[in-house]
């Protein structure tokens, strides 16, 4: 019970800090909507070292994963009520960020179920998450800016090239850090998952690669890592 109330506590501070800073920089910046929506992004995506690194036992992790929904979504809910809300964390709907919210939390719980829980290798839980977090977010701020070759409906390529190779690079690095295969495993198994979430990405509709690019990256990832002996 203390664990889960730590983790809590600490993810509470976590959140109420990066909320207060952002309110302070929308309002004293200019900063584009897009580039707003990406920091609100690199928000969450920070939030998961909390997660693999605050707790000693995975399903508390996960607990406190499917606490959070319930805690955050009825208080976004009624933030909703606000048009000035919407306003500022740059919705493109209604209910947007707490939809956004529960597909995150719910993805988290799942990758550090199989990850931490089955097969006892937190970090790839990590690998897995950030592979497609940061090549997200790069895919979206570049496509949106410099995006004219379009390969599918709105999505560019130099969208999913950025994809590709914020992936590569965050794959390749958490792998060599964290030394759990060899150098060259760890190029071989960069470059399978980055190609498999570019190409999940660019088809996935609606922002429900959220789900999808996450499990696409752990159905590629885990068999090599397994191939190298990296779970042995």
């Amino acid at each position: 019970m203390n664990e889960f109330l730590i983790g809590l506590l600490i993810l509470c501070a976590y959140f109420i800090t990066c909320a207060t800073i952002g309110i302070i920089c929308r309002k004293m910046l200019k900063i584009p909507d897009e580039l707003f929506r990406k920091i609100l992004h690199f928000v969450l995506l920070g939030s998961l070292f909390v997660f693999i690194y605050a707790y000693n036992t995975w399903w508390i992790s996960v607990l406190t994963c499917l606490s959070i929904i319930l805690i955050a979504y009825p208080i976004l809910y009624l933030f909703e009520r606000f048009k000035s809300f919407s306003a500022f964390m740059t919705e493109r709907k209604k209910g947007e960020i707490r939809n956004s919210l529960i597909l995150v939390f719910l993805m988290f719980a799942i990758v550090i179920s199989v990850c931490w829980g089955v097969i006892a290798d937190k970090v790839l839980a990590l690998v897995i998450i950030y592979s497609w977090g940061f090549g997200d977010a790069f895919a979206a701020l570049i496509g949106t800016k410099y995006g004219k070759h379009k390969l599918y409906k709105k999505k560019s390529a130099e969208g999913t090239i950025a994809m590709f190779l914020t992936a590569f690079i965050t794959v390749t690095t958490i792998l060599l850090i964290h030394n759990i295969i060899p150098w060259y495993g760890s190029l071989i198994s960069a470059l399978f998952v980055s190609i498999a979430v570019s190409i999940i990405e660019l088809y996935t509709p609606n922002g429900l690669d959220t789900i999808t690019c996450p499990f696409g990256s752990m159905l590629t990832l885990i068999p090599i890592v397994i191939i190298f002996g990296g779970l042995l």
